[in-house]
């Protein structure tokens, strides 16, 4: 395939960015966009007047001309656009969370195989060069064993009416979560509250437990006075951070730990040891580029996208028992797999 035609469902803050660089990879071409909201058809009418426009997605979907659809849409929507799409044969790549249920999320991969259509879910961070550089020493035991993770993600704004902050900003560090760790969760458990508007919550602190013992805690939240995006790994052997908001120095891996005798004893035969901090020469890309490259190049090779329904499915699966813990007030909820 010489060049991929898409459509784009969804032309809001996000979608504007995926818009931007979908329409800039010359082996792809944005045939339309659709969107509800007049002023967004009006930008794309003025920004890119030469790509197609509709108000509904069922516009798009009657089309014979696209190869796949970009999703970028509310989350309640989500499933439903994507399940539409893959039962017309089109390659499908919908912003995170997939779906908001589990029935749902395994109604896509189902579809996906059946149809033989992609299904590429945007969990972003595992197309970001510093979380791609960090996952490549875990994997080579540069941290050696993996005790915990725990994240920040929070800011003042963007507030949701339709989605918590839980559903919102979770996903990035679960997807992280499962990538880095490479255990099995067992169990979830969420502590949260609404100040802003009932029933939707503000800030979320999340734990999940894993199989081995790991942990990773994330702290969401929309209503912050910091603008923090932060991850931190704690090894047998070093420690790494993750800081998206840092210009140029976004990793750096600590030689840190606390070596124990061979032998079990007090604790005082223990010792602390601080060595150097590594700041690592990482080749930067945007992120969001590199992951729409890989759709784009994903459906013209045939190759399976990395991040796929079944990644997909993984996040919604910690998400749904996360979601059930929160209105639980935060007991301890299994994770079933």
């Amino acid at each position: 395939m010489r060049e991929v035609r898409l459509a784009q469902i969804g032309v809001g803050y996000w979608g504007k960015n995926l818009l931007r660089n979908f329409d800039a990879i010359p082996t792809c071409r944005v045939m339309v966009v659709c969107d509800a909201d007049p002023e967004a058809r009006q930008f794309v009418n003025e920004r890119y007047p030469d790509v197609a426009i509709a108000k509904d997605f069922k516009e798009v979907l009657a089309r014979d001309d696209l190869n796949g659809v970009v999703i970028a849409t509310e989350t309640p929507t989500h499933f439903s656009i994507a399940r539409a799409a893959l039962e017309n044969g089109l390659h499908v790549f919908v912003e995170k969370p997939m779906a908001q249920k589990v029935s749902e999320a395994e109604t896509l991969v189902n579809l996906s195989d059946q149809t033989g259509c992609h299904c590429m879910v945007g969990h972003l961070l595992l197309y970001h060069p510093a979380f791609n550089y960090v996952e490549k020493l875990i994997q080579k035991g540069t941290l050696g064993n993996i005790y915990y993770m725990y994240s920040v993600r929070v800011n003042l704004g963007i507030v949701r009416q339709h989605e918590n902050a839980l559903e919102s900003l979770a996903p990035h560090d679960l997807s992280v979560a499962l990538a880095f760790l490479q255990q099995q969760p067992v169990a979830v458990a969420v502590h949260a509250q609404a100040y802003l508007q009932p029933d939707i919550c503000d800030v979320a602190f999340s734990t999940v437990f894993f199989e081995d013992g790991a942990l990773a805690h994330l702290h969401t939240s929309w209503l912050d006075p910091h603008k923090v995006r932060k991850v931190t790994l704690v090894g047998s052997k070093k420690m790494a951070v993750i800081d998206e908001m840092h210009g140029a120095e976004k990793v750096r891996i600590y030689d840190k730990g606390v070596d124990a005798p061979g032998y079990v004893g007090f604790a005082e035969s223990m010792t602390t040891r601080v060595g150097d901090i590594n700041i690592p020469n990482i080749r930067m890309s945007e992120p969001l580029r590199l992951e729409c490259l890989h759709f784009v190049d994903c459906i013209r090779t045939g190759k399976t996208p990395r991040t796929n329904a079944r990644n997909g499915l993984a996040v919604v699966r910690l998400l749904e028992a996360a979601q059930e813990s929160l209105k639980s007030g935060g007991v301890k909820v299994p994770i079933n797999s």
